[in-house]
């Protein structure tokens, strides 16, 4: 850029240049700083009578300069004055004294996110940023001038005077939430600061908020989610627990602690696995426990033995669900006991034989019928009937049929009948 684009340049900003001569008279000056020749030359006065002072001896080039209620960068070389008759400099304006730090603010807060206003003690607004004039669907410049009761409601109003008025006797800042309604009548809700400041030589109160309008609303949903959770868990009759992902229950309904025989608070922190009973679906539990904590799967329905308070064992059928979405890891998982067997005392592990045996008697099979399905000896098929009765308790075929059921080894809503841990008729597992 040439000297001539750049003298043009300068016209469009807050700064003036100019040559002067040897008794420091203007002969060439610009910039937009000055609207006219006859202010750069008194600037140029007062600069000279400003070098004059002890403060700033000859050396100095660069020093600030006041200037009809302005603040000036001056640059010069005073050398020039001495040796060549003549001097340049350049003049950049920053501001009034008590308003430079307000100035840089200003700048800031004016495309902050966070709405921000100053206001005199009557509700006049002296200055607003772009985002609270949104909150009105207007722009700043809208604003300043106006009075607070020209958008708002006579309750928002009176609430705004108010708290105004409370900062100015105070003279201390406050920290407070806020309702509102918006411009399309809804209700709103800001968080932020309201402090006190001084403004074209009054005091003012300026505030700056967060529309936190969403957060709340999302905060007294979450809390109705949390109530209803709640009411489903202490009034269904449901025996459920939220279970951490470390295996410890965080949460229980009154009916879990019922049907554990145990006290609801000797229930919570206690180790999940302290309720389970060694049996063969214990590792098919492990496995879609790890699949739900590491989000490979949300739900899972599986079943487990539980043991209760008196050492007594039911087998029940539960309905795994992930709480969250957030994370890579489920933080939590709530555990639902959907069926319940029988509480009974703990007998030996059935074998797969003796399950699939049960499950074909339920159906109506004779003991030659399950020896021929089973390619099993009739003799083999009659020594685990007999060793099932001794087992589980039953004289007779429909005792046995019926104590399977009610102790949960054969499930209770499948037909043909199945073992109660396993999908397929025909599998023990």
């Amino acid at each position: 850029m040439d000297e001539t684009g750049l003298k043009a340049l300068l016209e469009h900003l807050p700064v003036s240049w100019w040559e002067a001569d040897a008794e420091m008279r203007v002969v060439e000056s610009g910039g937009g700083a000055f609207g006219d020749p006859g202010t750069a030359q008194r600037f140029l006065d007062t600069v000279r009578q400003d070098c004059a002072t002890p403060r700033h001896p000859p050396e100095v080039r660069h020093w600030q300069a006041r200037f009809d209620g302005r603040v000036f960068d001056v640059s010069q070389s005073l050398d020039d004055v001495h040796d060549h008759g003549g001097a340049r400099g350049l003049a950049v304006e920053i501001g009034a004294p008590d308003a430079v730090a307000a100035r840089r603010f200003d700048a800031f807060a004016d495309f902050a996110p966070a709405a921000a206003f100053i206001r005199d003690g009557e509700g006049h607004y002296l200055w607003t940023n772009h985002a609270y004039a949104h909150l009105y669907g207007t722009t700043p410049e809208r604003l300043v001038g106006r009075n607070v009761r020209d958008f708002n409601s006579a309750a928002d109003t009176a609430q705004f005077l108010a708290l105004d008025r409370d900062i100015l006797s105070r003279g201390k800042p406050v920290r407070h939430t806020i309702g509102y309604h918006r411009s399309d009548g809804s209700a709103g809700h800001a968080a932020g600061h309201r402090f006190p400041v001084r403004e074209q030589g009054q005091v003012c109160v300026a505030g700056i908020y967060v529309d936190i309008t969403d957060y709340t609303h999302a905060l007294q949903q979450r809390r109705e989610a949390e109530d209803h959770l709640h009411a489903l868990r202490d009034h269904s009759g449901l025996p459920c627990a939220l279970i951490s992902a470390g295996g410890r229950i965080r949460q229980a309904s009154a009916a879990a602690a019922e049907l554990l025989q145990t006290r609801l608070s000797d229930l919570i922190g206690r180790p999940a696995h302290t309720v389970l009973a060694p049996a063969p679906e214990l590792a098919v539990l492990h496995g879609r426990w790890k699949d739900l904590i590491a989000r490979r799967s949300r739900r899972a329905e599986t079943s487990a033995v539980l043991v209760d308070g008196l050492g007594r064992q039911r087998r029940a059928r539960l309905q795994l669900t992930t709480v969250g979405r957030s994370s890579a890891r489920a933080a939590s998982v709530w555990a639902v006991v959907t069926q319940q067997a029988l509480a009974h005392e703990a007998y030996p592990p059935l074998t797969a034989s003796q399950v699939r045996i049960l499950s074909l008697l339920a159906g109506g099979r004779s003991n030659g019928e399950i020896a021929a399905s089973l390619r099993l000896s009739r003799q083999t098929v009659d020594y685990h009937l007999s060793r099932l009765r001794d087992i589980l308790g039953a004289a007779t075929r429909p005792a046995l049929v019926a104590r399977a059921y009610v102790l949960g080894i054969l499930a209770p809503q499948a037909w043909p009948p199945r073992s109660a841990t396993a999908p397929h008729p025909q599998s023990a597992t």
